[in-house]
C-alpha cells in the first residue's frame, strides 16, 4: 500500500475516532443530567419523557451543527489558504462572513419573522448575504483580470469585509437596543439551532462542497509551487482557482448561516493538522475537516458549561483558546 494511502487511513481513523467520542459524549453533558437509557425508552410517551427531550431536541442538533460548522471552516481555510497562497488566509478573509453578517443584521433590525422548511429568515438573509458577497468579489476578480488574480480576489475581499462591516456598524446604530444585543449575539457565534430544519437546509450546500474539495488535493500540491509550475505538470490552474473559491465559499455562507461568524477555526486547526500530518493536501483537507468537528464540539460543551446556566456564544470560547494557541503557533514555528 502506498505510503500516502497508508498515512490517509491511519489519520482518519485516528482523528475520526476522536471526532464520533466528542460527537457521541457532548449530548450527554450539561447543567441537567439525563438518562439515557431513558430517553431512547421508546415505551415512554413522548410529553412525559424529559431526557429524551433534552436530549433530542435540545443537544443533539446542537452537536450535530456544531460538528457541521467546524467542519466546514476547517476545510474552507484549508483551501483558502492554498489558493491564495497565504498561511493567514481564513474562510472569512474575502469577505463571505462580513456579506452574511450584514444579511443576518438586516432581517433581525427588519424584524423578519418568516419561516420557510424549518431555516428562519435569519437564517436564509445571512446565506443570500454571503453569497451576495462571493457573487461581488469574483465579479471585481475577473473585471481586473484576463484569467483570475488570487492579488486582485485578496485585496476585494478584504475591502468590501471592511465595507460590510462599517454597513453592520450603520444598521446596529440605528437599531434599536434590543435588536442591537441580539444582532451582537449572533455576531458572537450561536449554535443554540432551533431543531433539525437549519442543519438539513445547510446540509445539501455542504455536501456539493465537499465533493468538490475531493477534486482539489492533487491540484492545490501542485499549486503550492507556483501557477507556473502547475500549469507545466498538467494543471488547469484557472478552473482549479475557481472551484476552490467557490466550493470554500459556498461551505463557508452554509456554515455562517448555521452558527454565526465563529472565529479561528479556519485558521487554527489547518495550521495544527499540518504540524500532525505535514504538507500534503491529499491527507491535510479530510484531518482538518475531522479536527475541526470535534474541536467546536469541545467548545460549544465549554460555553455550555463555563457560566453555567448562562450559555457562551461559542465564537468567545473558540477567539480565547484560539488567539493565545496561534501566538504560539507563530513563535514555535519560528
Amino acid at each position: 500500500m502506498p505510503d500516502v494511502r497508508r498515512r490517509l487511513i491511519g489519520w482518519t481513523l485516528l482523528l475520526g475516532s476522536v471526532a464520533l467520542a466528542a460527537a457521541a459524549g457532548a449530548p450527554l453533558i450539561g447543567t441537567t443530567r439525563i438518562n439515557l437509557s431513558r430517553a431512547f425508552d421508546t415505551t415512554l410517551p413522548w410529553a412525559d419523557n424529559v431526557d429524551a427531550q433534552i436530549f433530542f431536541i435540545a443537544r443533539l442538533p446542537r452537536v450535530l451543527a456544531a460538528a457541521l460548522v467546524g467542519a466546514s471552516l476547517a476545510a474552507a481555510g484549508v483551501v483558502f489558504q492554498a489558493l491564495l497562497r497565504n498561511p493567514l488566509a481564513t474562510p472569512f478573509t474575502l469577505g463571505v462572513s462580513a456579506g452574511a453578517a450584514l444579511g443576518a443584521v438586516l432581517a433581525i433590525s427588519l424584524k423578519l419573522q418568516l419561516m420557510l422548511w424549518g431555516v428562519s429568515a435569519v437564517t436564509g438573509a445571512s446565506f443570500a448575504g454571503s453569497l451576495g458577497a462571493v457573487g461581488i468579489v469574483y465579479a471585481l476578480a475577473r473585471a481586473r483580470h484576463s484569467g483570475f488574480s488570487t492579488n486582485v480576489l485578496l485585496l476585494a475581499g478584504v475591502t468590501l469585509n471592511s465595507f460590510f462591516s462599517a454597513l453592520i456598524l450603520f444598521v446596529q446604530y440605528i437599531a434599536d437596543p434590543a435588536e442591537t444585543v441580539q444582532t451582537l449575539r449572533w455576531l458572537m457565534g450561536d449554535l443554540g439551532v432551533a431543531g433539525y430544519g437549519p442543519i438539513l437546509a445547510a446540509l445539501p450546500l455542504t455536501l456539493v462542497a465537499f465533493v468538490a474539495f475531493a477534486w482539489l488535493p492533487r491540484a492545490m500540491n501542485l499549486l503550492s509551487l507556483g501557477t507556473d509550475a502547475a500549469a507545466s505538470r498538467g494543471v488547469n490552474v484557472v478552473r482549479t482557482q475557481q472551484v476552490a473559491f467557490f466550493s470554500a465559499s459556498l461551505v463557508t455562507g452554509a456554515a455562517v448561516s448555521l452558527g454565526g461568524p465563529i472565529g479561528f477555526i479556519g485558521i487554527i486547526v489547518p495550521h495544527l493538522v499540518r504540524l500532525l500530518v505535514g504538507a500534503d493536501h491529499r491527507i491535510v483537507l479530510p484531518a482538518a475537516a475531522l479536527l475541526g468537528a470535534a474541536f467546536l464540539i469541545a467548545c460549544d460543551v465549554l460555553a455550555r458549561l463555563v457560566m453555567a446556566p448562562v450559555e457562551l456564544p461559542v465564537g468567545i470560547i473558540t477567539a480565547i483558546i484560539g488567539g493565545p494557541f496561534f501566538l504560539w503557533l507563530l513563535v514555535r514555528q519560528r
